[in-house]
This record gives C-alpha cells, structure tokens and sequence, in this order.
C-alpha cells in the first residue's frame, strides 16, 4: 500500500466514524441490537427493532405485557438479550412459551421491571452511596433487585445472588428507560 492508498482508507474510516457518531446523536440514545432506539417511542417500540431482543420481545408477547409496557410508566427494565435466554437449561424458553405457564411467564419478565425511571448513574450513585454497596429494588411482579459497582460496571442481581452486567445503560424511552443486561434475573 501507498501513502496515498492509506490516506483514503483512512479518510473512509473517519468518515465512517462520524456517520455512525452522527446516528446515534440523532436520536440521543446508543445503539441496540444494531437498531437506533428513539426517546419518543416507547419501550415495545424501540425492542422490536433489536436484533438482540427477539426473545424477550417473543416472551412480553405470549405473557400479554405489550400494553403495560406501551403504557404511560415511567418504567425501569433491565432487558437481556437473546443469549442471556439461550444461557438458560435447555428447554426453559420454551416451556416458560406455552400458555399454561404464562403466569410463570409474567412473573419473570416483571422481575425485569421497576416503576420510575432510574438512570445508570441514579443506580451507581445509590449503591456508592449505601452502607452495604448496593441500592435495593422491588420489581412489578414484587420480587427484589440489588444493583452493585463493580470496577466501572453496574451489576443487577437476582434474589438468588445471580448478577447480569448491564452492557448498555441509559436507553431512553418515551415511557422510561431501558437497561440491557447480558443474564436473564430470576425470582425465586
């Protein structure tokens, strides 16, 4: 390669760069699932368009959850991804699927939820701030979350002392904010 061969592929990838910086600027929001998330679409919404979601948009579909979610809230969800569901013991995704088991369904997809919009940064700021190192929430289905820093990163974790890193923080939605997290939590 030449000097001049190189300042292009260089001048691409700049371009490049911006065009994507500029994407996300556009909506104020990080990308998820390769999909921009808009702050004026609510969370069913912008989860549809997640690549990264499908699951989970599968799972609020079979337990009836699309209109709570599409509601006013403000809601907080810590969203896993598809591998977090994949992660499980075989066979678990599907038999949570089947409409005998919505009510298990429900109550482990509202474990993800916690009324109020609260930010990365409100999580952080509370666990720093707590005698023990963690800030305590209830979820919809009124089952417990703690959420830890760890090093730079938020962790959520279960009631069964099972943590998920969130990946993504702060994704904002008409009706809250979205938090992806790489571990499906589960209620006890």
């Amino acid at each position: 390669m030449n000097f001049k061969t190189i300042a292009t592929v260089a001048t691409l990838a700049m371009s490049a760069s911006f065009v994507t910086a500029a994407s996300h600027s556009e909506t104020g929001n990080p990308m998820v699932g390769g999909a921009p998330m808009f702050e004026e679409k609510n969370i069913v919404e912008n989860a549809v368009n997640s690549k990264d979601h499908t699951t989970l948009v599968a799972a609020v579909q079979a337990a009836g959850l699309v209109d709570a979610l599409q509601g006013p809230g403000p809601f907080t969800v810590f969203a896993p991804v598809n591998a977090a569901f994949a992660a499980l013991p075989d066979g678990t995704v599907e038999t949570l699927l089947l409409p005998e088991n919505k009510g298990t369904l429900t109550k482990v997809l509202t474990a993800h939820v916690v009324a109020g919009k609260l930010s990365g940064a409100d999580l952080m700021r509370q666990a720093k701030a707590s005698s023990d190192g963690f800030v305590h929430l209830k979820t919809l289905s009124g089952d417990a979350l703690s959420a830890q820093v760890r090093g730079k990163n938020l962790y959520i974790y279960d009631e069964s002392g099972n943590a998920a890193k969130v990946t993504i923080a702060d994704v904002n939605q008409s009706n809250g904010v979205i938090h992806v997290v790489n571990k499906v939590l589960l209620p006890k």
